[in-house]
């Protein structure tokens, strides 16, 4: 999930909330960098602020929606209870609309009906790449044959490496992807991806895993890449 709110107290509520009824949340605090976020990984629901910095809600709404994302869900919040106000939100995509205040107990019924209705018929595709497999469902992740352990931020990794490995992705897209436009202090990303590759390639003889000094990483059975 990927909320996208500016007051930090309440955005600190409702993550706490929802992740304690099992959901992961990204937490953006403004519009550009939720575009962003989206652009990096992949989510199965939006809860969107209308009124955020840089770029509106409803700007938000439509770019999702004219980057071809008709089917992600966006539920819309609002302090605005005008009925032209909530005809505006619906116009811009949005699939529904709380008003504020509101409780956390409507918010999560709402998450869960619009997950329902979006929840597509088959399963998630197994990702691979070589010898090396990940299944969203199931969230289990093998190497020859080998289940590897690996935290939830090194499988979100992992997930966005292998959606991309036809590419190099950026620090800055893995960054916006595990933390928003709020990464900790320090080099934490360097850390999970040393984690992440003592995983996945330590073990074995050929390496997946390649850095691309000054750019990011790439996840792809390349020979004689230096990286």
């Amino acid at each position: 999930m990927l909320l996208v709110e500016d007051q930090p107290d309440l955005a600190a509520n409702i993550a706490d909330h929802l992740s304690s009824l099992g959901h992961w949340v990204q937490v953006c605090e403004d519009g550009e960098s939720a575009l962003a976020a989206v652009r990096g990984g992949q989510f199965d629901i939006v809860v969107l602020d209308v009124m955020l910095p840089k770029l509106d809600g409803l700007d938000v709404c439509r770019g999702l929606r004219q980057a071809g994302l008709e089917q992600l869900p966006v539920l819309m919040l609002t302090a605005k209870d005008s009925v032209a106000d909530r005809v505006a939100g619906l116009d811009a995509g949005a699939d529904d609309y709380l008003v504020k205040p509101f409780a956390l107990a409507e918010l999560e019924a709402r998450v869960r009906a619009l997950l329902r209705r979006a929840q597509p018929a088959s399963a998630p595709e197994v990702l691979q790449v070589a010898d090396l497999r990940f299944d969203p469902a199931t969230l289990v992740v093998e190497r020859a044959g080998q289940t590897l352990r690996l935290n939830p931020s090194t499988r979100r990794i992992l997930h966005i490496l292998l959606q991309n490995s036809h590419r190099v992705v950026t620090r800055q897209e893995l960054e916006v992807a595990l933390w928003g436009d709020t990464p900790p202090t320090g080099d934490v990303l360097r850390a999970h991806m040393y984690a992440l590759r003592v995983a996945v390639d330590k073990p074995f003889e050929r390496k997946l895993l390649h850095t691309v000094h000054g750019e990011g990483y790439r996840l792809a059975p390349l020979d004689n890449f230096a990286g």
